[in-house]
């Protein structure tokens, strides 16, 4: 045997990796874990925005609550949630900004809307849900103020 043969030998025999089939069975069990895991998962996604928009309407009504105790009144719907962060009316009253950070959108991308008169309460703030229409069930559902 001459020394090339020996080398090549040694090369081949040292040669270690993964078969098809090994990669396959690896390919399928992560495929099944993800089916089984991936569901529950974004299950808990859609709760967790609806629980996000309940404390940030929440907020926002305890800000609400604070610019009343200033001013005496809530602000219009022309005013809006920005009087919040200015005092676009020029109140000599106003105390603010009523938030500590920026106005916030509901965590489907969305803006809150303010209605005053409310219709299920003084003042309402709704986020009309995943779908971006009134109505609707499940994720699609409403989240106000009132509820």
């Amino acid at each position: 045997m001459s020394k090339k043969q020996t080398k090549t030998e040694n090369i081949t025999s040292n040669n270690k990796g993964f078969s098809l089939i090994e990669l396959l069975i690896v390919m399928i069990i992560m495929g099944l874990l993800a089916s089984l895991v991936g569901p529950r998962l974004f299950g808990k996604l859609g709760m967790a925005k609806e629980k996000t928009a309940r404390s940030q309407i929440a907020m926002l009504m305890t800000s609400l609550g604070t610019y009343r105790l200033d001013i005496g009144s809530f602000p219009s719907e022309d005013e809006g949630l920005t009087v919040l962060m200015k005092n676009k009316s020029n109140h000599k009253k106003w105390d603010g900004p009523y938030l500590a950070k920026d106005l916030p959108i509901d965590p489907w991308g969305s803006a809150y809307i303010y209605k005053n008169p409310g219709t299920h309460g003084e003042i309402d703030i709704i986020s009309l849900g995943l779908d971006g229409k009134e109505g609707g069930e499940g994720e699609k559902e409403d989240i106000g103020s009132w509820n």
